[in-house]
């Protein structure tokens, strides 16, 4: 039953990867979204004090605009967030062999690497590397986090049974 969850968490994130690769920037924009519900701009002053260097540019609120700056934190926390749980994914769903971290990180990094070859192809879109590592960068996170659980699991449950 675990597997099948698993295997359906699976399913909705390539779904979910490929919807979105298959949009443009203006269908998948959250700007008006943000307009409305934030519409007095809160926290304004500490985000204009952020600089983030990206793709050879500084991406920042006086750069892009509010609305727009909080759209690209959000689009790249997605990124994070969205391939750190499919290489949780990929490494669940692995048998228990010596490799499966690694496994999961290939099989994550050509998932990135197709996600943003797809995108290329989406008018309006373009494939950057520095969103493939970024992908990556998630992606090791969460492979940490999931090898660690999975190490005091294994550690916990020897000492009960020794104990």
């Amino acid at each position: 039953m675990k597997k099948l969850v698993v295997v359906v968490l699976l399913i909705g994130i390539v779904a979910g990867l490929f919807i979105s690769s298959s949009q443009t920037y203006e269908q998948q924009t959250i700007v008006p979204k943000l307009q409305q519900l934030l519409p007095n701009q809160p926290l304004e002053q500490p985000l204009s004090k952020l600089q983030i260097p990206y793709w050879g540019k500084i991406i920042s609120v006086e750069e892009r605009g509010y609305y727009y700056f909080i759209e690209f934190l959000a689009r790249k926390s997605a990124h994070f967030f969205t391939f750190g749980a499919l290489a949780a994914v990929f490494f669940w769903l692995l048998p228990k062999i010596r490799y499966r971290f690694f496994i999961a990180a290939l099989f994550t990094f050509l998932a990135a690497s197709a996600d943003e070859f797809h995108q290329s192809l989406t008018g309006g879109r373009t494939a950057t590397w520095q969103d493939v590592a970024l992908d990556m960068s998630g992606a090791l996170v969460f492979l940490l986090v999931t090898q660690l659980f999975v190490s005091f699991r294994s550690k916990s449950r020897r000492t009960r049974t020794m104990g």
